[in-house]
């Protein structure tokens, strides 16, 4: 659709074609994502057509959330476009609207578009601003203060990190230690018990001996 910067009032309004609306708004920057209209005055046959646009909206809306019918603004030559109140829940300050059109010298109306716009009433998102412009100054100095914040508290924190690794490394060597000093104890037990049967042994081979070196002495 063409769209031009001045407004044009509702059909039947008493306010002169070709001004720039009405209302507290008058005079004021449109909004960004705001429609406005072509000046001049809206075709009569289709500014007539508020039946056969409100039909149309109630085709993409519960009649429910169809407000009042708020005007017809032209769009060009035998083009209109009907306003309607919404009641849409969330959608406060918002209209309506049904694109009107019709050929030369016909009177037969044809729907050219539906849908929802916002008004200046409306709640819109603010417009989108790039990362880089909105970065401000101060925004800067707060990252490069956390950096250095960052900085300075690693080399504190790696001590204590060395530290925590000596100890267990301490733990791990004692644990070992005392493993091996469990194991040579089990080792001399184990030869000690070998030992006391080969002693025994000596004896009673040195007791039989002396036996016999006595029963030789006897025979003598």
């Amino acid at each position: 659709m063409t769209q031009e910067p001045d407004q044009l009032p509702a059909a039947g309004s008493s306010v002169p074609a070709g001004s720039k609306g009405t209302g507290s708004k008058h005079g004021t920057r449109p909004r960004a994502g705001v429609p406005v209209w072509r000046t001049g005055k809206p075709d009569a046959f289709l500014a007539a057509a508020v039946d056969v646009a409100r039909t149309a909206v109630e085709g993409i809306a519960p009649a429910e959330q169809i407000g009042e019918h708020i005007g017809a603004r032209s769009e060009g030559d035998r083009l209109v476009t009907h306003l309607f109140e919404s009641k849409l829940p969330g959608y406060l300050g918002w209209q309506w609207y049904a694109v009107l059109t019709r050929n030369s010298r016909s009177k037969v109306v044809t729907v050219d578009e539906l849908g929802l716009l916002p008004s200046e009433d409306a709640i819109l998102a603010p417009a989108w601003v790039p990362w880089a412009e909105r970065v401000r100054p101060e925004d800067a100095q707060a990252d490069e203060a956390a950096d250095e914040a960052a900085g300075t508290e690693t080399p504190s924190q790696a001590p204590d990190a060395d530290a925590e690794q000596d100890a267990a490394d301490a733990d791990g060597e004692q644990d070992a230690a005392d493993a091996d000093g469990e194991q040579d104890a089990a080792d001399d037990d184990a030869e000690q018990t070998a030992d006391e049967p080969t002693a025994d042994r000596q004896d009673a081979d040195q007791h039989d001996a002396d036996d016999e070196r006595e029963r030789f002495a006897e025979a003598d």
